[in-house]
């Protein structure tokens, strides 16, 4: 019989601060801190390059409802459709949780492309691989705010890292969430690095290639070792979330590889 006692419990509320009536999650916390932090990095990017600053609160707003709107259909559309279709009101109910961000990347793509479409001084694939940075680090605040919520979780495991969530069993798990979350640091100081050193030698959406791919491709490896989201079984051995990285990958390397020319901005 599996000693719980050798790893390591996670038994964190998922709320940071309740009092009376009023309570704030960590997942809120950490998602509006990663949406604080990168409006002032995208802040600084665009006086470093000598953007107008005007809009850049309408291209947030456009990123977090394209974001939240794409990720939501995806996950009713992708996760449970059945449910969804036969209770379409159910759709609007996000505050019960289901989101999916293949849809999220789909929604906020969309919502970029229609921002620089009205924005005069900046092209569609010079604002995507200036996002990225943003939406990397986003990334992952949003993982460690499924952390803290004991939700996204791993398969069992005997590893010696193992996390046992407490508040949902007492069996020791991957802590899936923190694999991820790890990526997505590594690669937001990558293409922090990138940008600050090489940006001017890269070709425009290399760097949008490059996250698509990266985050994508560690969604897919580490998606082996999550307990399945989908309420149906696939109809071959890799999960829903798996096939919808697909695409994405494939989209990410043709913006790596394709032969486009630096462009003016």
């Amino acid at each position: 019989m599996l000693n719980t006692s050798d790893y390591f419990h996670w038994d964190v509320s998922p709320l940071l601060i309740s009092f009376g009536n009023f309570s704030i999650a960590w997942y809120g916390f950490l998602f509006a801190s990663g949406f604080f932090i990168g409006f002032h990095i995208m802040g600084w990017i665009f006086k470093r390059e000598g953007k107008s600053i005007n809009t850049i609160d309408r291209l947030f707003i456009y990123m977090a409802l394209g974001a939240i709107l794409g990720a939501r259909l995806a996950h009713c559309l992708f996760y449970d459709p059945g449910f969804y279709l036969s209770n379409p009101l159910q759709i609007l109910k996000i505050w019960q949780g289901g989101l999916a961000s293949h849809g999220g990347v789909v929604g906020m793509l969309i919502a970029m492309y229609v921002y620089a479409k009205q924005t005069s001084d900046m092209t569609f694939l010079w604002l995507l691989d200036r996002m990225t940075i943003v939406i990397a680090l986003g990334s992952f605040f949003i993982r460690m705010g499924n952390f803290f919520n004991s939700e996204i979780l791993g398969i069992q495991t005997s590893v010696p890292w193992a996390v046992v969530f407490t508040r949902i069993d007492l069996i020791p798990r991957h802590p899936a969430q923190l694999y991820e979350a790890l990526v997505y640091l590594g690669l937001f100081l990558l293409l922090s690095y990138l940008y600050l050193k090489q940006s001017d030698k890269l070709k425009p959406g290399f760097m949008m290639g490059l996250l698509m791919v990266v985050i994508f491709a560690s969604r897919f490896l580490i998606e082996f070792l999550k307990v399945p989201q989908e309420a149906f079984s696939p109809l071959l051995a890799i999960k829903m979330g798996q096939w919808l990285s697909i695409p994405v990958i494939l989209l990410g390397l043709y913006l790596i590889f394709n032969k486009g020319k630096h462009e003016q901005s």
